[in-house]
């Protein structure tokens, strides 16, 4: 993914209220929710970091790809494995699965919940150049949002809720062309699973009421602003989870301001199957690249991931999915 915060305020001139009619409002009522482990979802996170960096096309990759479809299904849920061909920025044929994990298969009203599990090939963004060729191990970017997921659906294995919930692990999205880097540089460079899901969903048809892509939801008192083209597409839907989170009392992670924009798979699940989709994702705005300074880098390991955001992310979108009214 092309993790270069772009300021589009020309986009949010249009008014993100063209497309509020796009997402139903969500009404929240009272009912027991099925309570959040971080431990648990740190555990899911240590298991992936565990095979090493799961890039297209090694064995890492393959072997994860086992462990994320076994968990789905010994949850419980209906599990798909949508496999590929797809070629890389430099012409490299990358074999990617998509895992998707669906919960209450027939209900109409469904819910999308997104994250991707592959690893940067190049740590193009590290301090030292003799490392700017290894793999990322993408322990926040990547595997923490697939922790964090594998717990929830641990949760709806034992307690479903009320609406159709399909989770889908995302391939080879970070196999985007690094910086002055040769072949496509073009944004479509980026989340090459999510491209090929969204013009072949694993359904005919298929729809949701909306979708949250989690990216970068780990890291010690990470902060999560209002990514623009979440706003633009799907204003209600960002509204909605940062109000739950403040009532839940984290708000000093969910920052309800304006943050930049970023080119994620939520673009291409808003632009090519039209699912109003948002995008959870860390924003430091200190910072020179809008993230952390590990990322794209040899250092985004384990030691960078923190129970207390995963609880407050998880805890979150329970509260999103178990509210749903339908």
């Amino acid at each position: 993914m092309r993790k270069i915060l772009i300021i589009l305020l020309t986009i949010l001139s249009f008014s993100a209220c063209n497309h509020a009619s796009q997402t139903k409002k969500m009404e929240a009522k009272t009912i027991d929710i099925p309570q959040f482990s971080a431990d648990s979802a740190y555990t899911y996170v240590a298991k992936q970091v565990a095979f090493g960096a799961r890039v297209p096309d090694t064995r890492a990759h393959d072997a994860c790809a086992v462990y994320l479809s076994t968990e789905l299904k010994r949850f419980g849920a209906s599990v798909i494995e949508q496999k590929a061909d797809l070629t890389a920025f430099n012409g490299t044929i990358l074999k990617s699965t998509n895992i998707i994990g669906s919960f209450n298969p027939k209900a109409e009203s469904r819910i999308l919940l997104l994250s991707h599990w592959d690893s940067r090939p190049w740590a193009d963004h590290d301090p030292i150049a003799a490392n700017r060729k290894k793999p990322v191990m993408a322990a926040n970017d990547g595997a923490s949002g697939v922790g964090i997921l594998l717990e929830m659906a641990r949760l709806m294995g034992k307690e479903l809720p009320n609406v159709g919930v399909d989770i889908i692990f995302l391939d080879a999205e970070d196999y985007g062309q690094p910086e002055n880097g040769n072949g496509d540089s073009s944004e479509n460079s980026w989340c090459l699973g999510t491209q090929y899901w969204a013009k072949h969903p694993h359904v005919a048809g298929y729809t949701a009421q909306f979708g949250i892509l989690l990216d970068m939801v780990g890291a010690s008192q990470a902060t999560f602003y209002r990514e623009q083209a979440s706003d633009y597409y799907a204003r209600s839907v960002v509204s909605n989870v940062w109000t739950q989170a403040a009532n839940l009392g984290f708000g000093q992670y969910f920052v309800n301001q304006q943050g930049g924009a970023i080119t994620d798979d939520h673009i291409f699940v808003n632009q090519l199957i039209g699912i109003p989709c948002i995008d959870i994702i860390q924003y430091d705005p200190n910072s020179g690249t809008g993230f952390g300074s590990y990322w794209h880098t040899t250092h985004d390991t384990m030691d960078k991931v923190d129970k207390a955001t995963l609880n407050a992310v998880g805890t979150t979108l329970m509260h999103v999915i178990y509210n749903w009214n339908k």
